[in-house]
């Protein structure tokens, strides 16, 4: 279960060490991918690095990776039976994601990891990773609602829990597109807690990011991964500037051109498990924010006249499904629900029941063909494909549904 606080993560670290330093990432969308691109770029400037992420994608390990492999298992079981040893031994009781995150921290440590990039699970302020006492720098990517019940239902409430892995000393890298109630309670918070510099991404003059401006447009990437990579940017050459100083900046632009983030506008071929020979697109759009952009993405792109796009779906019970689902469909595409799998060391996550989804749809005025795959996610795929005939196919909603098609397409799928 979800259970906010730092009381037993800080039990369960007492004694550990922390030679390594920290980029702590905050927000609601961008998290993962901010995560992603910093550590790609710590390793073209040739500092060991770690990255802690979550949820995991595949197997439960590889949301742990060091100089931009997945963690072994073997290491990974080791360092997690010896945090759950502690954890017996001291009757501390941990949540399966404070034992992760500790297993995570004592894998950099054994590792000798320089600097770690690591993403908050939920909110900030009480979460787990927040144990961090003094990170390089922090970094707020997007923020919008989301797990509403644990953070509150204003924006503000919100970006106040976001803010709260801000630390004295430490600059802040903040996304200079988020509301402007939010920037606020941004700006207020770092002058409460003495965080040396708010430092706004993009900047006015853009100027500081010239040397990125060849990447956006070799890659034709969009406005919400544009900022991202300036975010990681940032975040990255503040840490180089202290650690490596004379690496070269235009290495960090090299490490993130080599950056490939499964599940985010992922194109993935699925042949070997429907017969399709068209790509379909993957992505772990699982609120309004991300639909939004998800839903801009495929009608500019993927849309094409008269053809009605088939989505498969499904969605974590508890989420704003008519707010998630009319930022994507019209009227005349395809909806594929399905549940997804439980999840790995996540027992509290649960997925809708797909006829609620599929009523949702109709509400929205969807017209096109709805199916119910209930648990069958290979089933999902073959029927979407079979709908349609080879026009636009994209899977999301959540991102343990794209956890599942990635792990059929490892064991399936794969030549």
């Amino acid at each position: 279960m979800i259970e906010p606080g730092l009381a037993r993560i800080s039990r369960l670290l007492k004694h550990a060490a922390f030679p390594w330093r920290a980029i702590h990432v905050a927000g609601t969308n961008g998290k993962g991918s901010v995560c992603a691109y910093a550590s790609a770029m710590l390793h073209a400037a040739n500092i060991k690095t770690g990255r802690f992420t979550s949820p995991h994608l595949i197997d439960r390990w590889d949301c742990i990776t060091i100089d931009e492999q997945v963690v072994d298992e073997t290491k990974f079981n080791q360092a997690e039976k010896d945090v759950k040893d502690r954890d017996l031994s001291g009757n501390i009781r941990a949540s399966e994601f404070e034992v992760l995150t500790a297993t995570a921290f004592e894998l950099f440590a054994r590792e000798r990891v320089e600097v770690g990039v690591i993403e908050v699970g939920l909110g900030g302020r009480y979460d787990a990773t927040n144990v961090i006492e003094h990170p390089l720098v922090t970094v707020i990517t997007k923020i919008g609602k989301d797990h509403q019940a644990l953070l509150g239902n204003t924006i503000e409430g919100i970006a106040s829990h976001k803010a709260g892995i801000m630390k004295h000393g430490a600059p802040c890298v903040v996304d200079a597109t988020n509301a402007t109630n939010v920037l606020r309670v941004l700006e207020a918070t770092a002058q409460d807690v003495g965080a040396v510099d708010l430092l706004q991404v993009p900047t006015h003059d853009g100027q500081e990011y010239a040397a990125l401006q060849t990447l956006f447009k070799e890659e034709d990437l969009e406005p919400h991964q544009r900022i991202n990579i300036s975010l990681a940017y940032c975040a990255a050459k503040t840490v180089v500037q202290h650690r490596a100083p004379t690496a070269s900046l235009s290495a960090l632009v090299d490490g993130a051109r080599r950056v490939r983030w499964p599940g985010r506008l992922q194109s993935l071929e699925i042949a070997a498990l429907t017969g399709r020979s068209q790509p379909i697109l993957l992505d772990g759009a699982h609120n309004a924010q991300s639909a939004e952009i998800l839903g801009s993405f495929v009608n500019k792109r993927l849309r094409v006249k008269c053809q009605p796009v088939t989505w498969v779906v499904a969605i974590s019970l508890g989420k704003d499904m008519r707010e998630l689902l009319s930022f994507l469909c019209q009227p005349a595409d395809n909806v594929v629900a399905v549940e997804f799998s439980p999840v790995d060391g996540m027992p509290w996550v649960s997925s809708t029941n797909p006829s609620a989804i599929l009523e949702t749809a109709r509400g929205l005025g969807v017209r096109g063909l709805l199916h119910d795959a209930a648990r069958d996610v290979l089933g999902a795929l073959r029927v979407a494909t079979s709908i349609a005939a080879g026009g636009t196919v994209v899977v999301c909603g959540s991102l343990y549904l794209v956890s599942d098609v990635l792990r059929l397409h490892r064991d399936k799928g794969s030549p």
